[in-house]
């Protein structure tokens, strides 16, 4: 609402809990904008954060709201008004029954008419929704977090769904923490009270005493801002908001806006009517409005509906000024009113006040008993006025379950307490609206005797148990069972008879014993009673057979537990043949509780079988029981099966019967088979098989099987047996499928014979071969009508065999044969399952040489000449043909061949010559001779051994012109044995002796060397080069050339040489290096040295040289190791070492070299 007149301002302006509580259905807007600019307006002298101003809905958007809520309730829970104080937090809850709904609700928050909550959650404003599925209830929660004084106010939350509406209003009223001095306007000091009640409308004038309590203890005035800002320039806003502590500028400048936007002219009213009207009870107040234009229709409002004149509104035209007087005002009429004209309208608020009510009789203090009636009197100067009691400052409110209720006679108001206890002892103060009184009530506690005190007792179980106790007032009081309250049940009653206590319970059990305290109300006073219930023991054996035997599987765990009763518990015994079994055995022992005992036997055996007895004993009894254990166990397993017949697949086994039958007779056997090399078990029979022996088929030919038995007895399986021999299912190789393919070799003692294999070779395998020979005489041939071959009708014992072992190659050379006989020939294929039947040559064969002339058979890379480096290897094969073995010869030059340093090694069908390292000495003509009788067949081979040049003879200056130099060179003497490709020419400026190449692979034996630096000395040297590559050492300049400059001749000026020279320091050391088997793998170090340091590379300290499997490389101080192709047996501790003439380093590294599976 607008800001007060000066003179109510100083009248009420002071420090105060909270804006006032608004009614749902009261517009709060004031000023004479339009409708449209009717929200717009707020009270510039309050300071809230933007979202904290809001209106209640017109009474248009009620009545519709309304109306809605006939039509449709989907509230199953309205948030209700609260009370926060300022920095608190609150939070309100609205429920939605979602039975009916599709989908879920929307839901708005408001803070009064206008303002949707959603856009302001943040630091102090929270939105949450939860949805419970098994009730399927929305719940929509709206938190305020560190609450200020200026969010109080009314709020409203709406929820729709489709067509379906509903709206619910409530308050939230913010009370000042202690010290606080907010600013206030004339709403905060009249509080209406009892909201929604039938004294709805009603003023609390306590907030007002307060304030003017406290703005007496005010020093300094508040300094108003929002003034500050008004008159303010812009530019100046940054400034005020710092200077004041102001953090939301941004929502104070709308604020400011719509205020400014409220200032402006109305069309229709020339004076509008003022903010807020304050009158009396039975008081007359008068609204006046002046009209621009005397000719508007006025009309006057009260929430919405037009009011009519009548003896207590009456209306007055005066000019363009209308007038509105309300007589003898009533709290009904607080309310909001506007005024249209035309198009516009303005309203006002108006707040009826009753007179203070005084307190015209004080309390009085007083004193009590427990149980007493009190009453606290008093008395005002009103007739049926508003009062307030408070209990220790805070307000009572009866309720019709309450002991305290308010008595009103006339102007005497009257707290009674009903009963009264110690609880009630308190200050009680009354409040009206225009004084209070206070006074104090103090409640005792009577004296109490005990009259018969509670007596332990000690009862069979199942009789009564009565404690009983008389004390000397007629109070209630609590009965406990060991420090827990006694609930009443249909065994156990409590029983108060005046005076008189007693706990009775009927068939007494072992849990009511314990110790039972009855404690009076109101009083520090215990009376206590022990109660102890005993009963004899008993055995219970309702789970064992009628003998009383419990049967064990042996090695299993035994733990019989055997139930039993007493109290107090029992102490059992265990005993068997006299000899007790305690507690604490290894393998037998016993486990005793309250309700049991219990023999655990833990790896059952045969002579455990036997009968336990149990005793038991306590202070009731005694009782006493045997039990017979008797240990049972799976036969032993049966010897392992023999296999005594093999087919191709199938077999014959038997066995015979375990030793011992685990106390229970054999039923029958399961067999079992597996392969030799596999693990799993295959089960043969699933019917017990009653017999000793079994025949297994379906089994893979060739494939090497084990069996096995299980016995079976009634109690279950035993172990199986050992496993059987292995037998493999085999079936015999036919002689159909070996033939002999070509003719028989012969010399004069020996026959070569070949042969192909089985076509079919079988499951099982192929073991080898048997040859039989036989001579000609001792069987008759006859010819057989199937296929052509000769077959031969010769006892057994005649045959001869050529191999004493089984042969696996088709090939086999039967010697010492007489000379010109005639042998027959036969051979058998030989597997697991015996020999096939014989295959038989076609004819018999003649031991007899045949000769053959010589023949060799140059490779092709052979017939010109073979080139081979220094250091290689040299192996030529030469195959050659001839009958018998031909005689070879070598020569090299026409001279025999040293063999000291040529190998050669001859077979039938070849000779070989291999050179380890071959040598520029072995290069030359070799000559091949081979002989057989007397025919002879000759062969010749070049081989060349190339090795790198030496260097030219003589490199000389010719001339030096310019930037030029001419250079010339003899070639040298030593060409490698082979021809010279090329050069390569190097040069060398005089201060730094570093060589550069010019020129690479140069033809001729001079050159001309260009683009050289005037003014430089330069040195030459050049390498020779052939297929080998570049000659180890080169042939320098004796002089050197220098390249002047035109003109001026500048003399060098001398200096003393510097020391150049340094031992070996490695400047980059050796890593450990892992690398993969079979890809290259290198080590690198760099060294620094003068002279140039001697580079030698060591494994596991055994210096590496002329290995081919290591090449090693040294370029500008970096020294490179490369090892080819390594396998695990390169690894190792690998080492470089650096000598020179002032001293010698060496570092070293581990290689390893991992093997990556496939």
């Amino acid at each position: 609402m607008p800001e007060p007149t000066k003179k109510e301002e100083t009248e009420v302006l002071a420090p105060a809990p909270a804006p006032p509580r608004e009614e749902p259905n009261k517009e709060k807007q004031a000023g004479t904008s339009p409708a449209k600019d009717e929200e717009e307006a707020s009270p510039p002298g309050a300071l809230p954060p933007e979202w904290s101003v809001g209106e209640s809905p017109s009474g248009e958007d009620q009545d519709k709201q309304t109306a809605n809520n006939q039509l449709s309730t989907l509230f199953v829970e309205k948030p209700q008004g609260g009370t926060v104080k300022v920095g608190g937090n609150i939070t309100f809850i609205a429920k939605v029954k979602a039975e009916d709904l599709l989908r879920k609700p929307t839901i708005k928050w408001f803070k009064g008419k206008w303002m949707d909550l959603a856009s302001k959650a943040g630091k102090h404003l929270q939105l949450k929704e939860t949805f419970e599925r098994h009730s399927r209830v929305y719940t929509f929660e709206m938190q305020i977090i560190q609450a200020k004084e200026n969010y109080a106010g009314n709020y409203r939350c709406e929820v729709t769904y489709k067509d379906k509406f509903d709206s619910c209003s409530f308050d939230l009223e913010v009370h000042e923490s202690t010290g606080t001095t907010p600013n206030i306007d004339i709403r905060s000091a009249f509080k209406r009270s009892g909201e929604g009640q039938e004294d709805a409308g009603e003023l609390d004038f306590s907030g007002l005493l307060k304030r003017r309590e406290v703005k007496q203890q005010e020093e300094e005035p508040e300094i108003d801002v929002w003034e500050l800002l008004k008159n303010a320039k812009p530019s100046e806003y940054e400034k005020i908001a710092f200077q004041y502590g102001i953090t939301d500028l941004r929502g104070m400048l709308k604020r400011l806006k719509r205020m400014r936007r409220v200032e402006k002219k109305s069309a229709a009213f020339a004076k509008i009517l003022d903010p807020a009207y304050q009158v009396d009870k039975g008081g007359r107040v008068r609204f006046a409005v002046e009209l621009a234009d005397p000719k508007l229709e006025v009309k006057w409002y009260k929430n919405g509906q037009e009011i009519r004149p009548s003896t207590k509104y009456i209306f007055e035209h005066k000019g363009c000024e209308r007038i509105m007087f309300i007589n003898n005002c009533v709290l009904t009429d607080d309310s909001e009113y506007y005024v249209t004209a035309g198009d516009e309208k303005c309203s006002t608020e108006l707040f009826v006040r009753e007179p203070p009510v005084i307190v015209t009789k004080q309390l009085e203090d007083t004193k009590a008993y427990c149980g007493d009636r009190v009453e606290l009197e008093c008395e005002v100067s009103e007739d049926d006025a508003h009062v307030k009691w408070f209990k220790n400052g805070e307000e009572i409110i009866p309720s019709p379950r309450s002991r305290h209720y308010i008595k009103v006679e006339g102007k005497k108001h009257i707290l009674v307490i009903e009963e009264a206890t110690k609880a009630d002892t308190a200050e009680y103060s009354v409040m009206t609206t225009g004084g209070q009184s206070s006074a104090k009530l103090t409640i005792d506690l009577k004296p109490l005797k005990i009259l018969t005190p509670l007596t332990d007792q000690t009862v069979n179980l199942g009789k009564e148990i009565c404690l009983k106790c008389e004390i000397s007032e007629n109070l209630s009081g609590k009965w406990t069972k060991n420090g827990l309250p006694i609930q009443e049940t249909d065994r156990l009653k409590i029983v108060h008879r005046g005076r008189i206590h007693k706990v009775v319970i009927a068939n007494a059990l072992v849990e009511d014993e314990g110790d039972y305290v009855f404690a009076p109300d109101a009083y520090s006073v215990t009376l206590p009673a022990k109660v102890h219930v005993i009963d004899p023991p008993k055995i219970i054996l309702d789970g064992l057979d009628a003998d009383n035997t419990v049967t064990v599987i042996a090695g299993n765990k035994l733990r019989l537990e055997i139930p039993i009763s007493g109290e107090p518990p029992p102490k059992a015994i265990w005993s068997r043949a006299d000899k007790a079994i305690m507690e604490g055995g290894s393998r037998i022992r016993t486990e005793n509780y309250p309700d049991s005992t219990t023999l655990v036997i833990d790896v059952a055996e045969k002579d455990d079988s036997g009968v336990y007895h149990i005793n038991l004993k306590n202070e009731a009894g005694e009782a006493h029981a045997a039990i017979t254990i008797k240990v049972v166990d799976v036969p032993d397993p049966p010897v392992a099966p023999n296999v005594t017949h093999v087919g191709d697949e199938w077999c014959i086994m038997n066995w015979d019967p375990p030793l011992y039958d685990g106390g229970s007779p054999i039923l029958g056997y399961f067999i079992e088979r597996k392969k030799k090399q596999s693990s799993r078990w295959m089960r043969l029979n699933f019917d017990l098989c009653k017999e000793t022996t079994f025949e297994p088929k379906n089994m893979i030919e060739g494939v090497a099987y084990e069996v096995r038995i299980f016995a079976v007895n009634a109690i279950g399986l035993s172990k199986p047996s050992m496993p059987s021999k292995p037998f493999v299912p085999l079936a015999i190789i036919s002689s159909s499928s070996v033939s002999f393919i070509s003719e028989a070799v012969t010399t004069d003692t020996t026959v070569t014979m070949k042969w192909r294999p089985p076509d079919q070779i079988g499951a099982a395998g192929l073991d080898g071969y048997v040859l039989e020979y036989c001579f000609e005489g001792s069987t008759s041939a006859k010819q057989s009508g199937e296929n052509g071959e000769a077959a031969y009708d010769l006892p057994a014992d005649n045959w001869i065999v050529a191999n004493t072992e089984l042969i696996e190659k088709t090939k086999f050379t039967i010697t010492g044969l007489p000379t010109d006989a005639r042998i027959f020939v036969r051979v058998k294929a030989v597997n697991a399952a015996g020999a096939s039947e014989p295959k038989y040559y076609s004819q018999p064969i003649l031991v007899k040489e045949i000769v053959e002339a010589p023949k060799i058979r140059i490779p092709r890379h052979l017939k010109q000449t073979y080139i081979r480096r220094v250091g290689e290897a040299i192996n030529l094969v030469i195959p050659f043909q001839g009958k018998p073995r031909p005689e070879v010869t070598w020569k090299k030059d026409g001279a025999p061949i040293d063999k000291n340093q040529i190998n050669i090694r001859n077979s039938e069908t070849d000779t070989i010559i291999f050179i380890r390292k071959a040598e520029r000495s072995h290069s030359g003509k070799y000559d091949l001779q081979v002989k057989v009788e007397k025919y002879m067949e000759t062969a010749s081979i070049d081989i060349q051994v190339v090795d790198r040049p030496g260097p030219p003879q003589v490199v000389k200056i010719d001339d030096v012109w310019g930037e030029n130099v001419a250079l010339s060179w003899t070639p040298p003497k030593d060409d490698g044995n082979t021809a010279i490709t090329g050069y390569t020419i190097q040069k060398a400026d005089k201060k730094s002796m570093e060589w550069f190449t010019v020129i690479e692979h140069y033809h001729r034996t001079s050159a001309t060397i260009t683009e050289l630096v005037v003014g430089n000395e330069y040195y030459f040297r050049v390498f020779a080069e052939n297929m080998c590559g570049l000659s180890e050492d080169a042939t320098m300049t004796k002089e050197s050339a220098v390249i002047a400059k035109d003109g001026k001749i500048y003399k060098n000026p001398v200096y003393e040489d510097f020391n150049f020279t340094e031992a070996p320091m490695f400047t980059q050391p050796l890593v450990n290096t892992y690398a993969i088997a079979g890809y290259n793998a290198t080590l690198n170090c760099s060294v620094r040295g003068n002279p140039k340091p001697k580079i030698t590379w060591m494994k596991n300290k055994v210096v590496i040289v002329d290995d081919p499997r290591y090449r090693m490389f040294s370029n500008q101080g970096v020294c490179t190791l490369e090892i080819r192709k390594p396998s695990p047996y390169d690894g190792g501790t690998y080492s470089c070492k650096a000598v020179n003439d002032l001293g010698a380093m060496e570092i070293e590294c581990k290689l390893e070299v991992k093997v990556v599976a496939q």
